[in-house]
């Protein structure tokens, strides 16, 4: 196995990608709205094509800007045909984001007629192409989608600083939330914006289907660990960090033992990330298979009637 530094870069934007995702995404798994995860990171394509065909650039700003609106637009979306239409939280998502996203997909079709804007890229990402589109910082080379990745990971890291308690209480009880003078609707708005945001950053990485295993797998594999939403974060951090390294070893060495070159990075990404939610679910202390049948192997049968009245 050859490393080079395009195999550093590209963990290294694969790893500031899975980061950024895993913040938001553990709010997502606490609320029970990981199918949102989904409907946005779908729902964005049309706020993409329309930020492009409106401003003829794929600039960040106006990407962002886009992906923002379609993001929030998703969420009232899902909430107007919740309370209007009288269905429930999953089926009110399956509405919404497959109409705008074959919205998405005919209006990237239409732009990609006249400038190349691969809808294939916007699908399953080239991460592998990113260490060639560099921009110079200092004097070094540094991959745009790194800068474009670690900004939304800081912006990230800001939000859930400055309001930790607010969506952590929002979470868990929005009723009290809201009494406390805490806008439970606005702090919603706002984790649906920051998982738009960092949906549309991942894509020139990994696309629209990939980020959604970075988005749930991680904080669904912390969630396994522990019930304690810091250490929750930290798990699903390390659990991201992990899966970016060994997805792409895991892409330069395991299709050798089958007689192929490589496979996509991106993929064997979400591999690994799933790879390690199993070792989680199996072996977790306090909720792995594994540690439930020792323990119920450890504990002593029942007695039954005739035993206790013996006794």
């Amino acid at each position: 196995m050859n490393w080079t530094s395009f195999d550093t870069w590209i963990v290294v934007v694969g790893a500031l990608c899975a980061l950024a995702c895993a913040l938001p995404g553990c709010f997502l798994v606490l609320r029970k709205m990981s199918m949102m995860g989904d409907a946005i990171s779908h729902a964005v394509l049309p706020g993409l094509a329309i930020a492009f065909l409106v401003t003829g650039t794929r600039a960040s700003v106006p990407m962002f800007l886009g992906a923002a609106i379609a993001g929030l637009l998703t969420a009232l979306f899902t909430q107007w045909i919740m309370r209007f239409g009288n269905v429930d939280r999953g089926a009110a998502m399956g509405i919404v984001f497959t109409t705008l996203f074959a919205v998405g997909l005919l209006l990237i079709r239409r732009a990609a007629d006249h400038v190349d804007l691969d809808p294939g890229c916007v699908l399953y990402g080239a991460i592998e192409l990113t260490p060639l589109d560099t921009v110079s910082v200092g004097g070094l080379d540094i991959p745009r989608a790194a800068l474009v990745n670690g900004g939304v990971l800081l912006a990230n890291l800001l939000v859930l600083t400055l309001l930790y308690k607010e969506l952590k209480l929002s979470s868990f009880d929005p009723d009290l939330a809201d009494t406390l003078g805490y806008s439970s609707q606005f702090l919603h708005y706002l984790l649906m914006t920051l998982v738009a945001v960092t949906t549309v950053a991942a894509f020139e990485s990994v696309g629209s289907i990939i980020v959604i295993a970075m988005l749930i797998v991680p904080p669904a594999t912390a969630l396994l660990l522990t019930h304690r939403l810091l250490p929750m974060l930290l798990l699903s951090a390390a659990a991201a960090v992990l899966a970016a390294v060994t997805g792409h070893l895991g892409a330069i060495v395991v299709p050798r033992w089958f007689g192929f070159e490589s496979t996509t990075s991106s993929g064997m990404i979400a591999l690994a990330s799933g790879l390690i939610f199993l070792l989680a679910w199996l072996f977790s202390p306090s909720q792995g298979i594994v540690a439930r049948r020792f323990r119920r192997a450890l504990d002593p049968p029942p007695l039954s009637n005739t035993e206790t009245e013996t006794t």
